[in-house]
């Protein structure tokens, strides 16, 4: 690539540019997006560890293909503190997790980036993210990102066959079963944490029950229904980002 590079009709990831042209990319205040995924957080017996890094990487490479964003380097560490009980999981503290976006955005904000969004697939990271937004505000540095609400309040109605859940549930496990099947083992799939309130636990009698740190109903899931979370969350996203676009400082 060369220093002339100009953003058009597709995205570029950051980590493959050299520092003369990342100076050059980032002082027309791109829109510069952060995956956000777990590469360490359990999703039940049937799911990787990293089964949220695959999500946001898929999802980063669906929005650079379609629109003209910079992609940052995934952040593969947040905020999850509901799978502490659960070997292999790595949950931050909220602060130390919004300081990272803090950080990272005003790093690349030094340069001329002010616009940025992060794809979000967690319900707990909201928290550090909102944190996040409203230190960067003071800073005129535009920060938004993925609701997962948006993008579930649209699902079809019927379509989706499960009561309670929102974790390695039907919702989840059919979006893997789609983008990246060959990490699913469906085999053992289960549907788990029925009982109580709060946090996952695998001790009976505290927060949500769960053995198998499902929360919902995974055996419900199929790759048609994946498709569906799919294509809505892709829509999602290029909804909000063209909204930052329209932006200008």
């Amino acid at each position: 690539m060369s220093d002339s590079h100009s953003l058009k009709k597709s995205g570029l990831c950051l980590e493959k540019q050299n520092w003369r042209q990342a100076e050059a990319i980032l002082a027309d205040n791109p829109v510069v997006v952060f995956p956000l995924g777990a590469a360490a957080k359990e999703h039940g017996p049937h799911l990787p560890l990293n089964t949220d890094a695959i999500t946001a990487n898929w999802l980063a490479e669906q929005t650079r293909l379609r629109l003209p964003v910079v992609i940052a380097p995934i952040i593969n560490a947040s905020f999850y503190p509901a799978f502490v009980e659960y070997p292999g999981s790595i949950n931050l503290q909220a602060d130390t997790a919004r300081d990272i976006f803090i950080d990272s955005c005003q790093s690349l904000a030094t340069f001329g980036a002010k616009r940025f969004y992060v794809l979000n697939n967690g319900l707990s990271t909201e928290r550090p993210l909102s944190m996040a937004r409203e230190v960067l505000s003071g800073d005129d540095i535009q920060f938004e990102y993925l609701k997962l609400a948006n993008v579930f309040d649209r699902l079809p109605a019927g379509r989706f066959k499960q009561t309670y859940g929102s974790h390695a549930d039907e919702h989840e496990t059919s979006l893997l079963l789609h983008i990246a099947p060959e990490v699913v083992d469906m085999s053992k799939a289960v549907d788990d944490g029925y009982e109580g309130e709060g946090l996952l636990s695998r001790t009976p009698g505290k927060g949500v029950y769960s053995a198998s740190g499902v929360y919902g109903q995974a055996t419900l899931a199929t790759a048609q229904k994946g498709k569906l979370v799919a294509d809505l969350l892709v829509d999602t996203v290029l909804a909000d980002i063209k909204r930052l676009f329209s932006l200008s400082f």
